[in-house]
């Protein structure tokens, strides 16, 4: 008996809050701004922040590891083989990358890539 009721409980809860959802309107609708990120940038940043840059990607160092340039500089930035999203670049293409910074004690600052997208 608990559980039946259990059962209709959540089953209610979880049907109202759909057509709550569905009765919701309204956002922004419009240019998004980000900021663009630097290679000189990413230097003064934390680790784990936030990051959208815009270069190019010319050339492979193995390892899901690529090397990454821009107006200001060069950095490495790791891309996982299921984040490519079936993208195809080569060094003449300029790409966007959405990922995070990733530093350490004893090992050379890089970019941990979410997304990558071609412009």
């Amino acid at each position: 008996m608990k559980r039946t009721l259990l059962f209709f409980v959540t089953a209610f809860a979880l049907v109202g809050r759909g057509i709550a959802d569905q009765n919701v309107k309204g956002g922004f609708v419009g240019p998004n701004v980000v900021q663009i990120t630097t290679v000189k940038d990413v230097s003064e940043l934390r680790d784990d922040t936030d990051v959208f840059m815009q270069g190019k990607i010319v050339n492979s160092l193995g390892d899901e590891r690529y090397t990454f340039v821009d107006e200001t500089g060069e950095i490495i930035v790791e891309i996982d083989n299921e984040d490519w999203n079936g993208v195809v670049v080569t060094p003449e293409t300029i790409v966007q990358i959405y990922g995070e910074v990733d530093k350490g004690w004893f090992k050379k600052t890089k970019i941990d890539v979410d997304s990558i997208n071609i412009m």
